[in-house]
C-alpha cells in the first residue's frame, strides 16, 4: 500500500491538529482521540486557517475532505488506522504508556509515528509487541504548510517501515527524509538549538531587540535558506570554485571566539520577562490566530514563488508542491459528462488570494486571465484532455481571449467560474467564461476564448479525436440550448 487509506490522531495540540488538517485536505478520515475538553474547538479552529490556507495554496481539485471522527477512547480511534500519528505532551512516561497501548489496539499492519521532537524512538518503543512498525515522525509547524517530516526508527524499527512511511507521505504533499541514526533532537531541532542558544545571548546582553534578530532572519538568510538550505548556500558563495574555496576561506572562523555556544544562559526571571515583554511588543497586538493567518499567506507566497523556479520546474520546497498539485489535477479529472450540462458548467471555485491582489486589494488584471484558463482547464478535463492525455502529445490551445472587466474581485473573496460552449469543431473549440463573486452570484468578469486542438509533438493544429469531439459536441448541444449570452462576440471598445 502506497497510500493512506485512513489515519488516527492521538492528541489534537497545534502539532496532533495540523496533522488532522493535513490528512483531511488530503481526503483522508481521520478518527481522533483527545481527552482535552475543549479539543473539538481547538482542532476546528486549526482546520479553518488550514482550509484558508489551501485555497490560496493551489488552484488544483482537491479532493472531498475526509471525514473528522473525535472518538470516545484511544482503542476505538486507532481500531481501522493505518496510519497512527501520536502527538501527545513531551513526557517519556506517557509517549512510551500511549504508545504501547496504540500499539495493542491497532492492525497489525498499521504504521505507528510519534511526533516527538526530541525522545530518542528505541526509548518509546521498549514495551511495544509490534516495535518493528514504530518510528519517529517529527514534523515541523504548520504541519499543513510545511511538508518536511523527519523520519527516524529506533533499534526494533525495520526498514521496510521507514520506506512505507516515505511512500505514504508523498501522495498527501509531504517530504519524508530518513534520518540515518537515532540521536536527540534529531536534525532539525539540533539545527535549531544551536541557533536558538545564540539568540538568547544576543537578547541578554543587549546586542539587539527579538524584533531586530527576527529581522536579521527574515530579510536576508532566512529567505536563502527557504529555497536552498545551508550547505548549497554555502557553495554558491565559494563562487567559481565551489565549496572547497569557501571552506578554505571561512573555515579560520570556526576557531573564533564569536559565539556562546558552549554556554548556556541563565533564563531567570528578568530575562524571560525581558524577552516577553519585547515579544508582546513586537507583535503589536495580533491574536495568535491572526498571526497564525499571516504565517500561512507568507508560506503559500513563498512556496508558490519555488514552484516557478527553475525556469518554471520548481524548486525545493516548491517543485514538490508542484509534483503533489500534478497528483491533485491527474486525480482529480477523469468525469465523462457534467452533471447538468444544460446550464452553464461551474468549474472552478476559489478564493482571491493575498498574491493575487494590487495595492488596492483588488484582484491583478493576468489573475482574471488565470481563473479562466483555469476554467478553460477544467473543461478540457471533463472532456477527457486530462494529463494524460496531454502527455501522450496531445492539446487544446488557447489562441485568442477576450477578457471584459465588470466588477471587482477583492482579497479574500469567493468567486467562481462557468462555462458555455459556443461552438466546436474538429479542431476547433469556442467558450464564453463568466465569473461571479459567489455570495452574492454578482457578475465580475467575462472571457471568451478559441481553442484550438493541436500535435503538440508536430506543432500544429489537430483534429480530435471522437472519444473528445462527442463529448464537446453533446455539451455543445445543450448549451445551444441557452441562447448566445451577452457579450458574446465584442469587440475591444465597443460601446454597450
Amino acid at each position: 500500500m502506497t497510500k493512506i487509506s485512513k489515519a488516527a490522531c492521538i492528541g489534537g495540540g497545534v502539532i496532533g491538529g495540523g496533522w488532522i488538517a493535513r490528512f483531511l485536505l488530503a481526503g483522508i478520515d481521520v478518527d481522533v482521540f483527545d481527552p482535552h475538553p475543549e479539543a473539538s474547538r481547538i482542532v476546528g479552529e486549526v482546520i479553518a486557517n488550514a482550509e484558508k490556507a489551501y485555497a490560496m495554496l493551489t488552484g488544483a481539485p482537491l479532493p472531498p475532505r475526509g471525514r473528522l471522527t473525535f472518538c470516545e477512547t484511544l482503542v476505538e480511534a486507532v481500531a481501522d488506522a493505518d496510519w497512527i500519528q501520536e502527538s501527545v505532551p513531551e513526557r517519556l512516561d506517557l509517549k512510551r504508556g500511549v504508545l504501547t497501548e496504540i500499539d495493542a489496539a491497532a492492525r497489525p499492519d498499521a504504521l505507528v509515528g510519534s511526533s516527538t521532537s526530541g525522545l530518542l524512538p528505541t526509548d518509546l518503543q521498549r514495551d511495544m509487541r509490534h516495535p518493528e512498525r514504530f518510528f519517529v515522525s517529527h514534523p515541523y509547524n504548520p504541519v499543513y504548510l510545511l511538508p518536511l517530516v523527519e523520519l527516524v526508527g529506533g533499534e526494533k524499527t525495520s526498514a521496510a517501515t521507514i520506506q512505507a512511511a516515505i511512500a505514504r507521505l508523498a501522495p498527501i504533499g509531504m517530504k519524508g527524509v530518513h534520518i540515518a541514526k537515532e540521536i536527540e533532537a534529531f536534525v532539525g531541532d539540533r539545527l535549531l538549538e544551536a541557533l536558538w542558544r545564540e539568540a538568547l545571548w544576543l537578547i541578554h546582553d543587549d546586542i539587539c531587540t527579538v524584533e531586530t534578530l527576527d529581522d536579521v532572519i527574515r530579510y536576508s538568510f532566512g529567505l536563502r535558506w527557504a529555497q536552498m538550505g545551508l550547505f548549497q548556500t554555502y557553495r554558491i558563495a565559494g563562487g567559481e570554485s565551489g565549496m572547497r574555496h569557501f571552506l578554505a576561506q571561512f573555515g579560520p572562523c570556526l576557531a573564533w571566539p564569536w559565539t556562546k555556544l558552549t554556554d548556556v544562559v541563565d533564563l531567570d526571571d528578568a530575562l524571560i520577562e525581558k524577552i516577553g515583554g519585547q515579544s508582546d511588543e513586537q507583535a503589536g497586538g495580533l491574536s495568535i490566530r491572526e498571526l497564525e493567518r499571516i504565517r500561512d499567506e507568507n508560506l503559500v507566497g513563498i512556496l508558490q514563488a519555488l514552484k516557478g523556479g527553475d525556469g518554471g520546474k520548481g524548486w525545493g520546497a516548491g517543485k514538490l508542491l508542484k509534483e503533489f498539485e500534478q497528483s491533485l489535477w491527474a486525480n482529480g479529472g477523469g468525469e465523462t459528462m457534467p452533471a447538468d450540462p444544460s446550464k452553464p458548467l461551474r468549474l472552478v471555485e476559489t478564493k482571491v488570494s493575498p498574491a493575487w491582489v494590487d495595492y488596492n486589494g483588488h484582484m491583478t488584471e493576468h489573475r482574471y486571465l488565470q481563473v479562466f484558463g483555469d476554467t478553460s482547464d477544467a473543461l478540457l478535463r471533463l472532456v477527457g484532455v486530462d494529463l494524460a492525455y496531454v502527455e501522450a502529445g496531445h492539446s487544446y490551445y488557447t489562441v485568442e481571449s477576450h477578457i471584459r472587466h465588470l466588477g471587482e474581485a477583492k482579497l479574500g473573496q469567493a468567486i467562481h467560474s462557468a462555462c458555455q460552449i459556443l461552438a466546436a469543431d474538429e479542431k476547433r473549440l469556442h467558450v464564453f467564461h463568466t465569473l461571479h463573486e459567489t455570495a452574492t452570484g454578482e457578475l465580475i468578469a467575462t472571457a471568451e476564448q478559441m481553442l484550438l486542438h493541436v500535435d503538440s509533438r508536430e506543432g500544429k493544429a489537430a483534429a480530435a479525436p471522437a472519444v473528445v469531439l462527442d463529448r464537446v459536441k453533446a455539451i455543445a448541444a445543450s448549451h445551444a440550448e441557452l441562447g448566445l449570452p451577452e457579450g458574446a462576440g465584442r469587440h475591444v471598445g465597443q460601446m454597450r
